[in-house]
């Protein structure tokens, strides 16, 4: 059965108060109702918030190597390192076969011995410089982390002059008029 909407109106239409409810036969209903809702939303609230997925991590377990020490490496270099698929996202994270490829590559260079930078520029060299997520301030990518500042600047600096030179520029209707116009416009006035 459903309950009538004007169960929790007063004679004028308007919400009672809790007091005013428990006074009205249907009210504490109401009011039980109200509670059950209130606790089903923080029961709600409580489990999104521990049952919400961590990060995403794509490793296999066949890819995981057994000494933790250079697993930790692996991981950590897989976070720096993009899906050439995915284009945002780091191997790590991805569940492409190429980002598989990698990460089982990054793993196969550490266990041979291979430090830290030399698996990333074996990389780089492999794939090319937009492997990694954190591009490097040399080259090209110099001109690229430099201009987007500097054509900022260029831009505050034209909207500063052109602001500067309208307020200085006279109005458009204000001309001055001469002798000759100003006593032909007392004429048309009758001043």
């Amino acid at each position: 059965m459903m309950p009538d909407p004007s169960d929790t109106l007063g004679s004028h239409g308007r919400e009672e108060t809790a007091g005013q409810a428990k006074n009205r036969p249907n009210g504490m209903r109401m009011m039980r109702l109200h509670r059950m809702m209130r606790l089903l939303a923080v029961v709600a609230a409580l489990a999104m918030g521990t049952l919400a997925p961590g990060p995403a991590v794509a490793v296999l377990p066949d890819e995981v190597l057994e000494d933790p020490a250079l697993e930790a490496r692996a991981r950590a270099l897989s976070r720096d390192l993009r899906c050439l698929v995915c284009r945002n996202e780091s191997i790590d994270e991805s569940n492409a076969d190429l980002a598989r490829d990698m990460r089982i590559l990054v793993r196969e260079r550490l266990v041979e011995g291979d430090s830290d930078d030399e698996v990333v520029s074996f990389l780089v060299a492999r794939y090319g410089e937009y492997v990694l997520l954190r591009p490097t301030l040399q080259g090209a990518n110099l001109v690229l982390w430099v201009s987007a500042p500097v054509l900022f600047l260029i831009a505050l600096g034209a909207a500063v002059v052109y602001l500067r030179r309208r307020d200085r520029a006279p109005e458009p209707g204000a001309a001055r008029l001469t002798e000759d116009e100003r006593r032909r416009l007392k004429d048309i006035l009758g001043e």
